[in-house]
């Protein structure tokens, strides 16, 4: 089924919450109030002609086919996701009531001088056409064919993108975590780690199956088979590799990985076997019903911990802050003949950062340095993601400005003390984020002016 401008606005929404404000965090939930009577909802052009206000937020009006206009994008992304749908006039009660927080939202941020460039635009507009595999052009027929024009489209952005600014800056000071804070999380996880269902353990496994008419000879052979495994395992050879060779189990081509998992979702056997190892360390052979299995520990965490291992990355940039005298558009223009030069060997990255760039990078040609997930904020980090070593992306527009990223090289590291810690900062800030964005939003609501009006009565005879 072609895909309606409606469900790409949800596909925008998604795309918004990626953007800056979500660098902290942030989602797009709502808190519904019980006692908002339900929206009509208009289904026909005619309808339309007759519309009316059903609520006045100061002194700005929501129409009834404003609503279901919503109501309806809602309803059809539910009937995709196959999901069972609720009653229409329940949708219309949560959707007006989340148009009435989101412009009472809009209102504060013009309000306080938050304003979108065109540029910031032009990039979350690029980004919704990514994430539904389209081009920009392809987008705007998409909408054209769906009877909605490009600057309404262009406009909803804005409108998001201000919102998302204005929560970022209203919520950082709320997501604050502290020192102390950290270190009682930690103290907690270890003493559920104590318990070993509530740990998390990947293992990988190599199995030498023995059929179950094998006799006691058969058995003895399989068993030297399987000391042999091991031994292989445990002098260095790539464990993975002697995993797709060797093993008779299914998962032998995933490199013998059975998945991170609570411990009292694997066999108790294998629990048994791997509790007092270290991660990387290798075991066995263990019997089982299905043969001889050689066990290696790839990981083992509490549930609420980060991992131990990650994928780093080292990047650099060249970052230009907006002001007065250069907008991001400009900022924009100047990166992307930046990047031109640097494609065409004109001139290093190093040097350009060195001479341009507006942050404390810059004295380090703008090396970043190494950095873990997370630790950028996600339009950065999304950005970074995408790109080989050695590639330059187009010029990224962030809270913090307007950047032109080069990805340097990957890894995999282990995550020291320190560099858990941060993870689990992140963490507790993500949910600090999660708890208190009701109650601001309906701190922001109480503020305003909210008057819900009836729909009109027919007229009697």
């Amino acid at each position: 089924m072609r895909t309606s401008v409606l469900a790409l606005t949800l596909a925008v929404l998604s795309t918004l919450a990626a953007l800056p404000a979500a660098a902290q965090g942030l989602r797009l939930s709502r808190n519904i109030s019980p006692e908002l009577p339900a929206a009509p909802v208009v289904t026909s052009d005619a309808q339309r002609q007759a519309d009316f206000i059903v609520a006045v937020v100061n002194t700005e009006p929501i129409t009834n086919y404003q609503v279901s206009v919503e109501v309806r994008r809602v309803l059809q992304q539910l009937s995709a996701q196959r999901r069972t749908l609720p009653e229409p006039a329940e949708v219309a009660r949560q959707v007006l009531e989340r148009m009435i927080s989101d412009k009472t939202q809009l209102q504060l941020a013009r309000e306080t001088g938050i304003r979108v460039d065109e540029a910031v635009v032009d990039q979350a507009e690029q980004s919704v056409a990514r994430q539904n595999q389209f081009s920009v052009a392809e987008l705007h027929q998409r909408l054209a064919a769906d009877g909605v024009e490009v600057s309404q489209f262009r406009e909803q952005l804005r409108e998001q993108l201000m919102i998302t600014r204005l929560r970022e800056r209203d919520m950082e000071p709320r997501a604050r975590v502290s020192d102390a804070e950290v270190d009682q999380y930690l103290q907690e996880q270890n003493e559920k780690n104590k318990q070993l269902g509530n740990q998390l353990i990947h293992i990988a496994q190599i199995l030498v199956t023995v059929p179950e008419e094998a006799d006691d000879k058969r058995v003895d052979d399989l068993r030297v088979r399987a000391n042999w495994v091991l031994a292989r395992a445990k002098s260095g050879e790539d464990f993975a590799a002697l995993a797709r060779e060797v093993s008779n189990s299914p998962d032998r081509n995933n490199a013998g990985q059975l998945g991170l998992r609570s411990a009292d979702r694997y066999p108790p056997l294998f629990v048994e076997a791997v509790q007092n190892l270290a991660v990387g360390d290798i075991t066995g052979p263990v019997r089982s019903g299905a043969g001889f299995h050689v066990l290696k520990l790839l990981e083992k965490r509490s549930e609420g911990m980060p991992a131990a291992t990650v994928v780093q990355q080292r990047a650099r940039h060249i970052l230009l802050r907006p002001s007065a005298q250069l907008s991001e558009g400009m900022a924009r223009d100047k990166l992307n003949d930046f990047r031109r030069r640097l494609n065409a060997g004109q001139t290093d990255f190093a040097t350009l950062a060195k001479e341009n760039s507006q942050d404390g990078s810059a004295e380090a040609g703008g090396d970043l340095g190494w950095a873990s997930p997370g630790q950028f904020v996600p339009e950065f980090e999304e950005v970074l993601n995408r790109l080989n070593p050695g590639q330059i992306s187009e010029p990224l527009i962030s809270r913090f400005g307007v950047h032109l990223i080069q990805l340097l090289e990957r890894r995999n590291a282990a995550l020291g003390e320190r560099e858990q810690r941060e993870l689990v900062r992140a963490q507790l800030r993500e949910k600090k984020l999660d708890d208190t964005f009701a109650i601001w939003a309906q701190e922001v609501r109480a503020k305003a002016y909210v008057e819900l009006r009836d729909p009109p009565q027919a007229n009697q005879p």
